[in-house]
């Protein structure tokens, strides 16, 4: 028998992607997935990618997922932390909604709502001094999808003085699977199709998160819905903060030691379509001749690094596996 895993909230897009990575994992076992309203259906069912996969959704609660050694919550935002309480201490938990990230509870209060769960371990190993954290820990915190492409294009170039933190810009793409599984008029394939369409302009909740995670004092998030059901492509763009500065190199450096990051060769941009499938993020640095802004463009598949791949990669580290135990640095094409 292998590590004994359960998923809350499996008939997301989150949660699906999940029971794809776990069953596939070499040491994981999957055995218990959970959903509200397809409990009781089949998983194939749910997510006719998994045919054959032999797993019945049972409901949303802790004694249907007490057994497991570890469990995902792939659940709305304000959902986890009830759910969470209500598991043994001894099962391990990586959560992929907000509940637990934000360390400031006024910002919980500004951008979600209602009372602040507290704050878990910060679910990102490629930051500084985060591996052995999650390593010790038994309540981790996933990152947001838009915070892990916009922190690994950011972060190190804050940490080495090269942008100023009190002047960030940062436009970046989705694809609809960004937006949950739930029908939704404006997700409508007719909807979408041929458009491009910004959403939450100036007060989307991953803010606070990616200012805690990167150092930024100031931030400007644009987020676009983009016509495609995968990917994030994000532009982050800051003031030099010293002359001459390499971004590019300095990115290099940074993730010399990092599987899942890859700073592309000079002249090659990111683009979502390479990292689609896979726990990568793809970056690209430069300085802009007009402005002498900083740019750096980042990619990666949202419900990869940007959620289930990313939640994968830290139970690894929390159970004591290489974090690329089951997961691919490859997209898939076309």
């Amino acid at each position: 028998m292998g590590i004994r895993v359960g998923v809350a909230g499996a008939s997301g897009y989150a949660g699906g992607e999940l029971l794809r990575l776990v069953a596939g994992h070499p040491e994981f076992d999957l055995v218990a997935a959970t959903a509200h309203r397809q409990a009781g259906q089949p998983a194939s069912v749910v997510h006719p990618q998994l045919a054959g996969l032999d797993l019945v959704l049972g409901p949303t609660e802790p004694d249907a997922l007490a057994d497991a050694d570890l469990v995902f919550l792939a659940l709305p935002h304000g959902e986890s932390a009830a759910l969470a309480a209500g598991l043994p201490e001894t099962v391990r938990v990586v959560d992929l909604g907000a509940d637990h990230r934000l360390r400031d509870a006024a910002a919980w209060q500004r951008y979600y709502g209602g009372a602040h769960a507290g704050t878990w371990t910060y679910g990102l190993p490629e930051l500084p001094g985060q591996r052995p954290a999650i390593a010790a820990a038994s309540r981790v915190a996933n990152t947001g999808c838009y915070a892990v492409a916009t922190t690994l294009a950011l972060a190190p170039l804050v940490a080495a003085g090269v942008v100023e933190p009190a002047d960030v810009v940062v436009v970046a793409a989705s694809g609809t699977s960004g937006a949950g599984r739930a029908a939704k008029t404006h997700l409508l394939g007719s909807e979408v199709m041929g458009d491009l369409s910004p959403y939450k302009v100036g007060a989307h909740q991953h803010v606070p998160e990616i200012k805690q995670a990167t150092g930024a004092v100031s931030l400007s998030f644009t987020p676009v819905l983009a016509p495609m059901p995968r990917g994030i492509l994000a532009t982050v763009t800051a003031v030099p903060a010293v002359a001459g500065a390499d971004p590019r190199a300095v990115l290099a450096e940074a993730y010399a030691d990092a599987p899942f990051v890859h700073v592309l060769p000079e002249g090659t941009w990111p683009h979502t379509a390479a990292t689609l499938g896979s726990n990568s993020c793809h970056l690209q640095a430069t300085v802009d001749v007009d402005s002498g802004r900083v740019i750096v463009v980042s990619a990666i598949d949202n419900l990869g690094k940007g959620a289930a791949g990313q939640a994968v990669q830290c139970a690894n580290l929390m159970v004591g596996l290489p974090e690329q135990t089951g997961l691919s640095v490859f997209g898939v094409a076309p």
